[in-house]
């Protein structure tokens, strides 16, 4: 059984787990974070997807734990997509690994063969290739904060090399119909604008958010296109949003937003953090 190994551990978050889980409740905690960390309730859940950044854990980390919060006090799922961007080039446009484990500094997390196979057989575009996965920090990092509010679960990692808005469709609507009836969360990992100053960031980012706000994936696509906009993970964004809708989410609220300068103090070359919560 094959086991994907962390490769940001060290660097985007700590490699040893009694850190790693003390960063993670550093970001529920700090002052850009939700202030606090999630309680022993649950709630029925209403969440069908969220927008999770994936920037080092430092950086990104307090926006991250927003949506993590809202999905902790909300009922468990069976089992989580996460899509992202492909960073590297490496693999095949839309790839995805449904066979063995994935391993964090926390334990290793099975991944959910029964869905991936149907999510292969409702897409054409969707391969099986876990090339694209060696390098690529994009769901990695939101493995831990899914195994701290979680504990067990199962996952279907999803790396998006083709963005554009027909691919986006195609496997928004392959989620939908392989998690039809099933309990089933999708998490979007993207982070926003890079490296512009902080007054161009805001702009385009609220661009960006606001096009999440109105449940468009056509918008989305068409502003960051047409603004020459660098979020990274506006396919996985826009799939997250066709499924989500699919299955009768008609709701995008904001958690929170900032960028690298707000945490640094450094406003002349920023990236964009978003959490956004989609519910039905």
């Amino acid at each position: 059984m094959s086991v994907r190994r962390p490769v940001v551990a060290g660097t985007f978050y700590p490699a040893q787990p009694e850190r790693l889980r003390e960063q993670i409740e550093e970001c529920f905690n700090h002052p850009r974070g939700p202030g606090r960390l999630p309680g022993e309730t649950r709630s029925e859940r209403t969440i069908h997807s969220v927008v999770c950044p994936h920037a080092g854990y430092v950086y990104s980390g307090p926006a991250a734990a927003h949506c993590y919060l809202a999905l902790a006090e909300e009922e468990k799922p069976d089992t989580v997509i996460v899509l992202g961007p492909n960073h590297t080039g490496w693999g095949t446009p839309v790839s995805m690994m449904g066979d063995g484990s994935w391993e964090t500094p926390l334990g290793c997390v099975q991944l959910d063969t029964a869905l991936a196979k149907e999510l292969l057989e409702h897409s054409e575009i969707i391969d099986y290739d876990h090339t694209a996965f060696l390098r690529e920090h994009s769901v990695e990092v939101q493995v831990p904060f899914l195994q701290y509010i979680y504990g067990e679960f199962k996952l279907v990692p999803i790396c998006m090399g083709y963005q554009d808005l027909e691919t986006s469709r195609e496997v928004g609507e392959a989620i939908h119909r392989a998690a039809e009836g099933k309990n089933v969360l999708v998490v979007a990992s993207t982070d926003l604008n890079h490296q512009e100053s902080q007054q161009t960031s805001n702009r385009k980012d609220r661009l960006v958010i606001d096009a999440i706000l109105e449940m468009d994936e056509e918008r989305l696509q068409r502003v960051v296109r047409e603004h020459r906009i660098t979020t990274c993970g506006y396919g996985p964004v826009s799939a997250a949003l066709a499924a989500s809708k699919l299955a009768g989410a008609n709701k995008s609220e904001l958690l929170s937003y900032y960028t690298s300068g707000d945490i640094i103090g450094d406003y002349s070359a920023v990236v964009g953090y978003a959490a956004l919560k989609i519910t039905r």
